[in-house]
């Protein structure tokens, strides 16, 4: 039987939603999952805390494993964490990777394979996280980012899967609506975040958080002995 999974806050996820819904927001990935209530919700305490890791790696089993199950566009799992709601950039970027890192640790440990189609090395230009054997990006939110697209009043993950990317590259899809997303986000934010970048050009771990890194910036992430294997 699948884990029994901890109920996401109501009011937390009422706010992530009130996010998505703002008119100018330019993701319209995420605003078609919320549309088609593709959108799994888990809740957790403070996101420095590896308190909630557990049903989170949990959660994301399950999730990739009903997506394997029934592959729809336009999915997503979102963790929503409750605090700290002030966080420069830089220390949000070492909570996402102390929870990323976490998450993989578990992953391994509970015999999960690394999505052969995405490279567990951070520095390698086709590098994804992999959590029950799907490929995963992250994208982090939190209340100081820089970019308005990324400024949740929470500290927010959304998992998003490498292979509905594919599908919608597959379909000759993809170019369009990453080119309206860039057009959305230059309107509201004034510019395109310089972070972005296509799957295969630069490794994707500089986009997760939101912060502009330099060229000499260097991924935390460990891949563990077995992922890959």
């Amino acid at each position: 039987m699948p884990p029994v999974l901890p109920t996401p806050d109501a009011r937390l996820v009422s706010e992530f939603e009130r996010f998505l819904k703002r008119p100018p927001y330019p993701c319209v990935g995420a605003k078609s999952a919320l549309a088609k209530g593709q959108i799994e919700y888990m809740t957790g305490r403070d996101i420095r805390s590896g308190w909630n890791d557990l049903p989170i790696i949990k959660g994301l089993q399950r999730f990739a494993a009903g997506y394997r199950q029934s592959p729809r566009m336009f999915q997503s799992f979102v963790v929503i964490f409750e605090g700290p709601l002030s966080m420069k950039e830089e220390a949000f970027e070492t909570a996402l990777w102390a929870r990323a890192q976490s998450l993989h640790d578990k992953d391994v440990w509970m015999g999960s394979r690394y999505d052969a189609r995405v490279s567990p090395d951070p520095g390698d230009d086709d590098f994804g996280l992999s959590f029950g054997g799907e490929a995963f990006f992250i994208v982090g939110l939190h209340p100081r980012a820089s970019r308005k697209a990324r400024r949740f009043r929470r500290p927010a993950l959304v998992f998003n899967l490498h292979d509905q990317f594919e599908r919608l590259r597959a379909s000759g899809k993809y170019e369009g609506m990453r080119s309206k997303i860039l057009q959305r986000d230059r309107n509201w934010s004034g510019s395109i975040n310089p972070m972005l970048a296509v799957h295969g050009t630069i490794s994707e771990a500089r986009q997760y958080s939101g912060r502009a890194v330099d060229e000499d910036w260097s991924c935390p992430f460990q891949p563990r002995i077995g992922a890959g294997t």
